[in-house]
């Protein structure tokens, strides 16, 4: 089965994934302007909240900087694959580590699992793509989609006046397509694509860090 055929199918879901995304995006902003609200202007933030913030950002820059070196070297069959899955899934230990002072010990060490979950997952998204089975990359998303839904309700449940879960589930599923529309371009050697999908997902990564950032910080105001 041709790359074409194959890549397809991917092209479906990003074209799905668009006709959603401005709803998404408008959630995820409406989210982020509700957990905002209850904080201080940003020029204004405490010494730890900017602290906070700074270091959010720098977790989940880390997340998708090391997503793209995944897919880069899955794409060109590049020798340092290995090492780079190694790299991304210690940054989901250390987005784990991240909340334990706010949210405990077993909260933290459940956001890991999901976000290994996350990781591993994606990788049979890209190996069906590339070989071109049909069956099992429809499964393979499904599983995908999934452990998003659960990634969402785990962070709603942890603070649902600033992160609803409906937004958690936009926010989410647009993270899957912009991912998913990144693999796309690479894998099929758009490179022009391939640029403009990581801007877009960096673009995102960010206003979902500044959402968690200022809800942690909203709701517990005496830490910081």
């Amino acid at each position: 089965m041709t790359l074409l055929r194959t890549t397809g199918t991917f092209r479906q879901l990003v074209l799905a994934a668009a006709v959603a995304g401005a709803s998404a995006a408008v959630a995820l902003l409406v989210t982020a302007s509700h957990s905002s609200a209850a904080m201080p202007a940003q020029q204004s933030l405490s010494p730890k909240a900017a602290a906070l913030t700074r270091a959010m950002d720098k977790l989940w820059e880390d997340h998708i900087t090391w997503t793209r070196m995944v897919i880069v070297d899955f794409a060109g069959g590049l020798p340092d694959l290995k090492q780079a899955e190694g790299r991304l899934l210690r940054n989901q230990v250390d987005i784990g580590n991240a909340i334990k002072p706010y949210y405990g010990a077993a909260a933290g060490n459940n956001l890991t699992k999901l976000l290994r979950t996350h990781i591993l997952e994606a990788v049979p998204v890209l190996a069906n793509a590339k070989d071109g089975d049909q069956a099992k990359l429809k499964k393979a998303l499904n599983a995908w989609y999934a452990n998003a839904h659960q990634i969402a309700v785990f962070i709603s449940k942890a603070n649902p006046k600033a992160w609803p879960l409906s937004a958690m589930d936009k926010m989410m599923k647009r993270h899957l397509a912009l991912t998913t529309a990144e693999g796309v371009a690479r894998i099929e050697g758009h490179w022009n694509a391939d640029i403009a999908a990581y801007d877009k997902v960096h673009l995102e990564i960010l206003q979902m860090s500044k959402m968690l950032s200022s809800g942690i910080i909203s709701q517990f105001p005496n830490r910081f």
